[in-house]
């Protein structure tokens, strides 16, 4: 199926052809990564409304900054599942189509006759996947779920932040943002799959499942100890020193994660005592004794400025950094030494700056620019004419 639009990125995935029915988030991220690795992505849309996350701000002049971040360099087509004639375009797309995407609650598609056992036997190609807050299997799958509540249920929110503080939600839609990457590695595991044997297969993603998946260091202690983890603030629970620090002027990030790394920090603290206490000899006792080495190495800090330690961990080696705020990140140098920030374009021809493509493959360029994101149903005349032509 020929692209009505030539200005998407090359990538590994280009030529496959992406149906994408989700919104606001989780779907709409795992679909903007593989555009960003080449796909082709159709949006089908509510002709009435759209994507919800048209409406979500930032807004610049009317129009949603966070709809295009997402949803740039796709196409869009307006189709409403319950009439006829838009059920006619939506199978001819489908008998196109190498991947559909949804992020409904399962049971809407089959209601519509467009679920993976009706679809799997009349597009045996398609590969299937759904995005949905738990999955499509258990007593919570037709549950509804937006992303806090998957970070409260997950156990996420019960490590952020300091003890004793009012919990906290991650800053970021991390329940979204994860579902939206394992979406992405299950779609592409899929399609290898299919190259490989000619099956195309069912992928199953549950926005719980996702959290508990990240949940890295927290559940293998629950789970192998009986401890149940609480917030630690800036602290790791099982490496010292790895934390947040005071300086003369304001707090920076030193993660010294072993031994050797210690012994480098101690050095450039000129606190050579330290390297050779008992209690600091090794990891595990060092983490035993965390508040005692934090008390004797903040003592230190406080003594310069932020800039002149990190200079001087920098030179030895030493993980470390400042603690950015979001300017302070977008503008860093290796940030635009990445082409991490690009430039994309509202419906409205509107031109705004994005997060760029944190995957990098040889052979593919990193271009500064990204094509637009598209109004609603702004492709559906050239879709169907393409279809039509397709058909003689």
């Amino acid at each position: 199926m020929t692209s009505v639009s030539n200005d998407r990125p090359r990538g590994p995935l280009s030529g496959i052809v992406v149906l994408d029915l989700s919104r606001i988030l989780a779907g709409p991220f795992c679909t903007l990564l593989l555009a960003e690795l080449g796909a082709r992505v159709i949006k089908v849309e509510d002709p009435r409304t759209g994507d919800d996350a048209r409406a979500y701000g930032p807004f610049i002049e009317g129009e949603s900054v966070y709809f295009a971040a997402v949803n740039r360099g796709k196409e869009s087509v307006a189709l409403d599942l319950k009439k006829p004639e838009d059920r006619a375009i939506f199978e001819q797309l489908l008998a196109k189509a190498d991947v559909l995407i949804e992020n409904f609650r399962p049971g809407t598609m089959d209601k519509l006759g467009y679920g993976w056992e009706a679809l799997h036997s009349k597009y045996p190609r398609l590969v299937y996947c759904a995005a949905s807050g738990f999955g499509h299997t258990g007593p919570y799958k037709t549950a509804p779920a937006y992303d806090m509540v998957v970070q409260g249920l997950g156990g996420i929110m019960s490590v952020t932040g300091h003890p004793g503080a009012p919990v906290a939600r991650i800053g970021v839609s991390v329940g979204d943002l994860g579902a939206g990457l394992y979406a992405a590695i299950g779609v592409q595991s899929a399609l290898f799959h299919r190259e490989r044997t000619g099956e195309a297969t069912f992928v199953d993603i549950g926005m719980l499942d996702c959290q508990l998946s990240l949940m890295e260091n927290p559940a293998a202690r629950y789970l192998n100890t009986g401890s149940v983890p609480g917030p630690m603030g800036g602290r790791h629970a099982s490496i010292t020193p790895f934390g947040i620090f005071p300086t003369g002027d304001r707090q920076i990030i030193i993660a010294a994660g072993n031994d050797s790394l210690f012994k480098k920090l101690c050095a450039v603290l000129a606190a050579p005592a330290m390297a050779e206490d008992k209690r600091y000899l090794t990891n595990g006792s060092r983490t035993e004794n965390v508040l005692a080495l934090e008390a004797e190495i903040g003592a230190i800090l406080k003594t310069d400025t932020a800039a002149a330690w990190l200079a001087k961990l920098d030179a030895a080696g030493i993980p470390a950094g400042p603690i950015n705020d979001v300017k302070g990140a977008l503008e860093h140098p290796q940030t635009a030494a990445r082409h991490m920030v690009v430039e994309t374009a509202t419906p409205g021809g509107r031109k705004v700056k994005v997060i760029g493509n944190p995957i990098k493959i040889s052979g593919f360029p990193d271009l500064p620019t990204r094509p637009a994101a598209p109004a609603l149903g702004q492709h559906r005349d050239a879709i169907v004419a393409e279809l039509s032509k397709e058909t003689k």
